[in-house]
């Protein structure tokens, strides 16, 4: 089953070939939370009064794009002060390397994610990769579960939900709208392309324990209030479509602001991520049939 919230090797491809195709306009998603990324990988920009901070970096092809963004946006790429990333997959981190070395902005990564950079370096799904010289980085802060990241007016609170990868981080934390405070959440790794059982036998890694883990993030998650529903890629939050909603009829009201979107999306990761295990057992079960 391919899921909803996974991204195909086609669209990695088209991305690199044609990264002007996946460009989508900067915009102000609520408060002082912006939209930076691309239609294919988010990236989220948050203004905290005392310097800014990005939550991914997308492909390494279409890191421009993100800079770009960030300018039209009328911020200096220069007032980044942290990165933070919700796991270790190229298509998160590709642009880290240059815009840190730009800014010198302080990086945060997952610290299981950290140690698989340092001893399983192709779980980054760098063969995926066309971009031959995208490089990780080292980061500067190894978050662990329940870690905090603090900067002007907004905390960042880190949830360990591995899975996707070792070291995914989920976050929460407050959106300043004027007077009004609104929490924003995103799930670090909603895909299921890590976890089918190819993928998990070519990496030697144990089948129970990645897919018991991944469960138990979200268990986590699920106690959570949450008024804005990100995701780290756009399709996972209907991004894109909102966008449209908000041009289209601005009196409407906001359409990323809805509280009952993030147990929805959650039920909907496990339902699907049932749906896949089911469809792997009846495939096997077919397959031993046939070999009787």
């Amino acid at each position: 089953m391919q899921s909803k919230y996974a991204v195909t090797a086609q669209t990695f491809m088209d991305a690199y070939k044609y990264p002007h195709k996946y460009a989508i306009r900067p915009f102000k998603i609520c408060g002082n939370l912006y939209y930076v990324g691309n239609t294919s990988v988010s990236s989220h920009l948050i203004d905290t009064g005392d310097g800014l901070i990005l939550l991914d970096t997308t492909f390494p092809h279409t890191y421009p794009l993100l800079i770009n963004s960030i300018w039209e946006l009328g911020f200096s790429l220069y007032d980044i002060k942290y990165i933070v990333h919700s796991h270790g997959h190229f298509d998160h981190f590709g642009g880290t390397v240059q815009i840190a070395a730009l800014t010198q902005a302080k990086t945060f990564l997952g610290a299981e994610d950290a140690k698989m950079f340092r001893e399983r370096p192709e779980l980054m799904l760098l063969k995926d990769c066309p971009y031959s010289y995208l490089e990780p980085f080292t980061p500067d802060v190894e978050l662990k579960d329940n870690d905090t990241i603090p900067l002007g007016n907004t905390t960042i609170r880190a949830i360990s939900t591995p899975g996707h990868s070792p070291g995914v981080m989920s976050y929460l934390f407050d959106v300043t709208d004027g007077n009004t405070r609104r929490t924003a959440a995103m799930h670090g790794g909603a895909g299921f392309n890590t976890l089918n059982l190819p993928f998990l036998r070519e990496y030697g890694l144990d089948a129970e324990g990645v897919r018991g883990s991944f469960i138990d993030g979200i268990t986590r998650l699920e106690g959570e209030t949450v008024d804005i529903t990100l995701g780290n890629h756009p399709n996972q939050n209907d991004t894109v479509g909102k966008r449209g909603r908000m041009l289209a009829n601005p009196s409407a009201g906001n359409p990323f602001i809805d509280r009952t979107e993030w147990p929805r999306f959650l039920a909907d990761i496990k339902k699907r991520f049932s749906i896949m295990l089911e469809e792997e057992r009846t495939s096997t079960l077919i397959g031993l049939k046939t070999q009787i």
